[in-house]
C-alpha cells in the first residue's frame, strides 16, 4: 500500500522537519520516517474498519425494527444493507480481523460519529436506490460501497477532526489512503471469502528500502547536492528560494543520483506537484527550471549516468520572475544544512 508517492511526501515532511529540529539525529529521523509511514497503514486499516463498524450498526437497527415489527405484526424490515455481501466479506476478512486484534483499534468510542453517517447514508439517494433495486449480487453491493465512500467518507470535515484527535499523521494522509480503501474495495473478489488479500503495507521490500535509502542520501550528502543547485543557479538570486524549494530540490538530486532504474523526467514531475502542494504558488515552475538544468549539467559533467531529451526552447526567467517564487522567509542553501 505504502507507494513511491506516498513515500516522497514523507521524506519532504521530513527532511523539513529534521532541519528544524535542533537535535539532529539521524537514527532517530529514519525510525521515524518509518513510523509515520508506518501510521500510513494504520489508517488504511482503520478506515476499512469503518464499513465494517457501519455496517454492525446498520445491523442493530434491523434488530430493532425487525422486534418492534414483530409486535405489533407489521412487514419486516429489509436486510438488504445490513448484510450487504461485501460487507459482510469484509467483516470477516482475516487479515483485517488481525489487524484490529494487534493494534487494539475500533470505532466503539466513535460510536455517535458512526451513528451520525449512517444516517447520512440512509438519507442519501445511493442507498435509497439500492435498497429499490431488484439487483441482489454481490457486484452491486460492492459498488454500493465504492459509491458511498466517495460520497461521504472520501470528504467529511467530522472524519476529518476525528482522525486528527487520534493521530497527528493521519490528516496529512488520508487523501491518498482513500485511493488504496477505494482500490480494495474494487478489487474484492467473493470467491476469495475471508482469504482475500488487503494491500500489503510494503508492495515489496524494495520500497521500503528506496525510502531509508533516500532519506539517508538526502540528509548525508546534502553539502554536495547543495552545490550542485549553486553551481547551476548562477543566473537566478538564489537566496531568495523558498526554504522548502531548497529542501525538495535536495531530496529530488538525491534520488537522480541514488537510484539509476528511475528516469529523470519521472522525478522532476514528481518533485515539482510536491512543491505546488507544500511550497509556494509559483515554486512549481522555477523548479521543474531548475531540476531540468542540474540534471543537464551532471550529465554533462559526467555525474550522472542518465538520459533527457533535448531540451525545448523557452524563454528565460528573470531575476524578477525567480524572486517572486521566494516567500520572504527563505534562507540562502547553506542555512539548510547548518546545524
Amino acid at each position: 500500500m505504502i507507494n513511491r508517492e506516498l513515500i516522497r511526501i514523507k521524506i519532504v515532511q521530513l527532511t523539513y522537519s529534521y532541519y528544524q529540529n535542533g537535535n539532529k539525529n539521524m537514527d532517530n529521523a529514519e525510525k521515524e520516517l518509518l513510523f509515520s509511514l508506518s501510521k500510513a497503514y494504520d489508517l488504511y486499516n482503520y478506515l476499512l474498519e469503518l464499513i465494517v463498524a457501519i455496517t454492525r450498526e446498520e445491523r442493530h437497527r434491523v434488530e430493532i425494527l425487525t422486534q418492534r415489527a414483530q409486535r405489533e405484526d407489521k412487514e419486516l424490515p429489509s436486510t438488504k444493507f445490513a448484510y450487504n455481501k461485501f460487507a459482510v466479506q469484509l467483516e470477516e476478512n482475516k487479515m483485517l480481523c488481525e489487524f484490529a486484534e494487534t493494534q487494539k483499534q475500533s470505532w466503539e468510542e466513535d460510536l455517535e460519529f458512526v451513528r451520525k453517517l449512517c444516517n447520512q447514508i440512509e438519507q442519501s439517494e445511493t442507498y435509497i436506490n439500492y435498497m429499490q433495486s431488484e439487483d441482489d449480487s454481490y457486484e452491486a453491493d460492492r459498488e454500493l460501497w465504492r459509491k458511498l465512500y466517495k460520497q461521504l467518507i472520501q470528504e467529511n470535515d467530522d472524519l476529518d477532526s476525528i482522525l486528527e484527535e487520534k493521530s497527528l499523521y493521519w490528516n496529512d494522509d488520508k487523501e491518498i489512503v482513500d485511493t488504496f480503501v477505494l482500490k480494495t474495495i474494487k478489487r474484492f473478489d467473493p470467491k476469495k471469502k475471508q482469504k482475500q488479500e488487503l494491500l500489503p503495507e510494503y508492495k515489496d521490500e524494495e520500497d521500503r528500502n528506496f525510502a531509508c535509502k533516500l532519506f539517508r542520501t538526502t540528509i548525508l550528502n546534502a553539502e554536495q547536492y547543495q552545490r550542485y543547485m549553486s553551481e547551476t543557479s548562477r543566473n537566478w538570486d538564489f537566496s531568495r528560494l523558498a526554504y522548502m524549494d531548497i529542501v525538495i530540490m535536495q531530496i529530488a538530486i538525491a534520488e537522480m543520483m541514488t537510484f539509476p532504474n528511475i528516469p529523470v523526467s519521472v522525478t522532476i514531475n514528481e518533485y515539482v506537484e510536491l512543491a505546488k502542494l507544500y511550497s509556494t504558488p509559483k515554486s512549481g515552475g522555477y523548479i521543474n527550471g531548475m531540476l531540468d538544468a542540474i540534471a543537464r549539467f551532471l550529465i554533462s559533467t559526467g555525474k550522472l549516468f542518465k538520459s533527457m531529451d533535448e531540451p525545448r526552447s523557452k524563454k528565460p526567467q528573470t531575476a524578477a520572475e525567480t524572486q517572486e517564487s521566494g516567500d520572504g522567509s527563505a534562507s540562502v542553501a547553506e542555512d539548510v544544512n547548518a546545524e
